[in-house]
């Protein structure tokens, strides 16, 4: 079986995921896709803390603990559909990468629902938090990644061929047609770190 990893994007309510694998120094793109991380339909499912701020503080807990069940069933789901449509072709997911944004840790709940910018900031970590646990569940050793620290750890972690892996994700573009916007390429990268640095 070969190696494999994932790396996904997310933004409210869905993530872009791409499954990378690598041969010979070339990178493999083996799978996209958009992955949905709510219910179509439920109420404030896609911004569950826009929604809570209108609650009482145990009804804000309350909602948002079961849209976070919610969303991470959907996410073990999509996971578990990629694991599992990758084995069929041979490879194996032995990691995987989620982008974390730049942001400090988040305060307690009523702080959050007083203040929007915090609402935005915690729906960005939910739904990070939510692939987190569904990777984790299905043991899938998960790694969070900062964007803004990508190249430089690319830099260090494949030296010299650093360029060239970055030459490989911005031209895959033209062999896989769209989408392959910052998203896919980032989600790209971050995989390929995290399967150079998993060895199982």
């Amino acid at each position: 079986m070969n190696r494999a990893a994932i790396g996904v994007r997310m933004h409210s309510g869905w993530g872009a995921l791409v499954a990378v694998s690598q041969s010979a120094g070339k990178v493999e793109i083996i799978h996209r896709r958009r992955i949905t991380l709510t219910t179509p339909g439920a109420p404030g499912a896609i911004q569950p803390y826009h929604f809570a701020k209108d609650l009482e503080l145990p009804a804000a807990e309350k909602f948002i603990e079961d849209c976070f069940a919610a969303s991470k069933s959907l996410a073990a789901a999509a996971i578990q559909d990629v694991v599992n449509e990758l084995r069929a072709r041979k490879y194996r997911v032995v990691a995987s990468a989620v982008i974390l944004a730049s942001g400090r840790p988040l305060p307690p709940l009523a702080k959050i629902l007083s203040a929007h910018p915090l609402l935005h900031a915690a729906e960005g970590e939910f739904f990070r938090e939510a692939f987190t646990k569904a990777s984790e569940s299905l043991d899938i050793p998960v790694t969070g990644l900062r964007q803004r620290d990508l190249e430089e750890r690319a830099r260090k972690t494949f030296g010299k061929a650093a360029t060239r892996i970055s030459q490989q994700i911005n031209a895959a573009g033209r062999s896989l047609g769209p989408p392959w916007t910052t998203d896919q390429k980032t989600a790209t990268l971050a995989a390929l770190l995290v399967l150079a640095g998993n060895h199982n």
